[in-house]
């Protein structure tokens, strides 16, 4: 299981290099769950794991509520399943709500005003209303709600946690919010140990090979737990030690090496960089600076056999995306046609033309 190997792994599992999803609510769930603070970043991170996908197919699977953005993991927002929606933040939100206390105390937000809160939302909110944040911070500001400061997202943020909200369509580019019992009638309950034992066997098979490290990194459960839900979930998964670290994934079929140099552009906060802990197969160290830009935030980042070689921006033009590649050093001719062939299917996902890019 040397670094080579780990990434061709990972691409094939993340459903990257090769996909036989059909629609964007399977790559959700076969993931597990999928990053998606960075909205459009995050669109784009569905459909690159799809064949011939477009950016509207996705916008549309979130317009029905096959899939839905809320807050299962660390905190931060993902794209999920709606039918897991519910079983996931009932497993992971109470360890981020209880590591958030302080901060909401010092916003003064207790529970008589998250009542408050809940009883001025969900007189908005039934009968299918769906409301905008701002809208949704006047409900709570009538309400003698103060959404001051950052207040507002807090609460917000919290009475998701606990599956009283969450984002429902969106109102041209505004995101909305919808109670979540109506917008996600159909997602699950599942008792505890189900559920660890489920979580762990979507991460393994959707990024494996992967560590325990990596898994409770990713979940935002403790190691002891991340090792439980490992042992619940063991027989369904293969474990590998070769290199002296215990790796576990799906044990599928090797995936047969690309017959020549494969590029993919990954958005902002993609899995294929965000899901492990350690992330040394695919980089550098001394390249992580400049795909972590600080503050959290992950850098979109150009990949080329397994191996993230730069980073890239994108700026639209009228009915055109111009590309900006950061390559840490020169790439090779067969490495630059991967990464032009990689900006064109973006370019497609997009409905738009390429309108210019320049290598530096």
């Amino acid at each position: 299981m040397n670094p080579a190997n780990v990434v061709r792994f990972r691409l094939h599992a993340q459903r990257i290099s090769a996909t036989t999803h059909t629609r964007p609510s399977e790559v959700v769930a076969w993931l597990g769950a999928l990053q998606a603070q960075d909205y459009l970043g995050a669109l784009w991170g569905v459909g690159l794991r799809l064949a011939g996908a477009r950016e509207s197919d996705i916008e549309a699977a979130l317009a029905e509520g096959s899939i839905v953005r809320t807050w299962p993991l660390r905190g931060t927002l993902h794209f999920v399943a709606a039918a897991d929606a519910r079983w996931m933040i009932d497993l992971l939100g109470p360890r981020v709500v209880a590591r958030a206390a302080g901060r909401l105390r010092a916003l003064d937000i207790d529970d008589a005003t998250l009542s408050r809160a809940r009883r001025a939302l969900e007189r908005s909110l039934a009968g299918g209303t769906r409301l905008t944040r701002a809208a949704a911070y006047d409900v709570l500001e009538r309400a003698k709600v103060s959404v001051a400061g950052q207040r507002g997202i807090h609460i917000l943020w919290r009475l998701a946690h606990e599956c009283f909200i969450c984002f429902g369509p969106r109102q041209g580019k505004q995101q909305t919010f919808s109670l979540f019992e109506e917008w996600l009638p159909g997602a699950k309950r599942m008792p505890r140990d189900e559920a660890l034992g489920e979580l762990a066997h979507r991460y393994f098979c959707g990024h494996g090979p992967a560590t325990v490290a990596d898994f409770a990194w990713w979940s935002g459960l403790s190691v002891s737990d991340a090792r439980h839900a490992v042992h619940l979930a063991k027989e369904r998964l293969v474990e590998d030690t070769g290199d002296g670290v215990r790796h576990w994934s799906s044990g599928a079929a090797s995936p047969s090496p690309a017959p020549r140099a494969r590029g993919y552009l990954l958005p902002a906060f993609d899995e294929f960089v965000v899901a492990y802990a350690d992330r040394s197969a695919a980089i550098e160290r001394a390249h992580m600076v400049r795909v972590n830009a600080g503050g959290g935030i992950l850098n979109p980042t150009i990949v080329v056999d397994g191996r993230i070689v730069g980073t890239w921006r994108r700026r639209l033009a009228r009915r055109a995306v111009v590309f900006l590649p950061a390559p840490f050093a020169a790439l090779a001719k067969a490495k630059t046609r991967a990464v032009e062939d990689a900006l064109r299917r973006y370019a497609e996902f997009l409905g738009v033309d390429v309108s210019a890019h320049a290598w530096p």
